[in-house]
């Protein structure tokens, strides 16, 4: 049977000295620059206004994980300002890119993008043109059309989903993830690594998504081992965001499905990273995918070799790089884990997931 696949229309440029395409991109057009506020990205920051020119306004008080609240805050400073962007220039981690998007879907207007998140409504007007210059290896949403926006308040989490909101090009520069600290090279690290399985067993996969997705896991399952031991190790830098680029391409087409559904309700009640909290039960997920597709155990395969022991090999990289086995380790009770199960399941990514929840092993 035949799976569509979708081309994904953003222009991608990667590898070292991406950045300094920006002003060519730009073209002289009055942007707003979101970003994070932290001095190691003050000298990226620079090298953007450099060569595109000074923003309107900046807006470095992202937080991860973006909040209804948080925006809200920012589209009424940005109100104030009475400016007119005509682009949108994202230089952060996926909570500076899915902020970004928020704003560009409604030009920094809060109430309409509430609006059409909540009701469906139309925002009225085509998405701003957005840059994104991603600073870390994992989140991919400078290669989607997706951004994921958190309501505390309610408990929710809520998702952007819209054909305008890729971005217009994306420049993957593997210097700008070298300042990370180790906990957020190993969570961004994991949420691509999820990416790539997460598009292997679903149901939207296919050969070309597949290929994509092997090789973006061979390229973190190297890439994060080497920068556990030297976080300053060049290579390993460019082969995660290699590798979190591929994963992009490949999830981009096919969504994510159960493990992503799995880790809203563990990060939201729990307060556990994203890239931890969709990638601890990538095993569990495993073994409940295992043997339903000839074409996704092939995949599987060609990354972990036998299939046979794949999920016990993967349980054994994830510890080794500190990451906890058990939803107990999260405080997650076994009657609650049940419950998050069963509704990631019946959720909108849970049902992209080629497995049932028969075979999914009970806590």
């Amino acid at each position: 049977m035949s799976i569509w696949t979708y081309a994904n229309p953003v222009k991608l440029r990667f590898g070292e000295g991406a950045l300094d395409d920006i002003g060519a991109l730009a073209a002289g057009r009055p942007y707003l620059l979101v970003t994070h506020p932290e001095g190691a990205l003050q000298v990226w920051r620079n090298r953007v206004i450099e060569r595109a020119g000074t923003p309107l306004v900046v807006v470095d008080d992202i937080e991860p994980n973006p909040s209804l609240q948080l925006l809200e805050h920012i589209c009424a400073r940005i109100g104030e300002a009475r400016i007119k962007p005509e682009l949108i220039i994202a230089l952060g981690g996926g909570s500076v890119i899915d902020s970004a998007k928020f704003l560009a879907a409604g030009h920094c207007a809060y109430a309409s993008v509430v609006a059409y998140l909540e009701e469906g409504t139309p925002t009225g007007t085509p998405s701003l043109p957005l840059i994104a210059v991603p600073t870390t290896s994992g989140t991919g949403s400078d290669l989607t059309k997706w951004a994921t926006i958190w309501d505390p308040v309610r408990g929710r989490k809520l998702s952007l989903d819209r054909d305008d909101l890729y971005a217009e090009a994306a420049l993957v520069d593997p210097r700008l993830t070298a300042s990370l600290p180790w906990s957020l090279t190993l969570a961004t690290g994991l949420d691509a690594f999820s990416h790539a399985l997460e598009s292997i067993w679903n149901r939207n996969a296919n050969p070309v998504t597949r290929g994509y997705a092997v090789q973006a896991a061979r390229d973190i399952l190297t890439g994060l081992p080497r920068l556990q031991a030297d976080l300053d190790d060049k290579d390993a830098r460019r082969l995660l965001a290699l590798g979190a680029a591929r994963a992009g391409l490949a999830f981009s087409n096919t969504q994510t499905a159960l493990a992503h559904n799995i880790s809203y309700a563990i990060t939201l009640g729990h307060g556990v990273p994203h890239g931890i909290a969709c990638s601890f039960c990538l095993p569990e997920v495993m073994l409940a995918a295992r043997g339903v597709s000839t074409e996704c155990d092939a995949a599987l395969t060609e990354i972990f070799a036998d299939l046979a022991v794949a999920p016990a090999k993967l349980r054994t990289f994830l510890s080794s790089l500190g990451v906890a086995g058990s939803p107990l380790e999260f405080g997650v009770a076994a009657k609650e884990w049940r419950a998050i199960v069963a509704d990631a399941f019946d959720g909108p990514r849970g049902r992209n997931f080629i497995g049932t929840i028969e075979q999914f092993p009970a806590l």
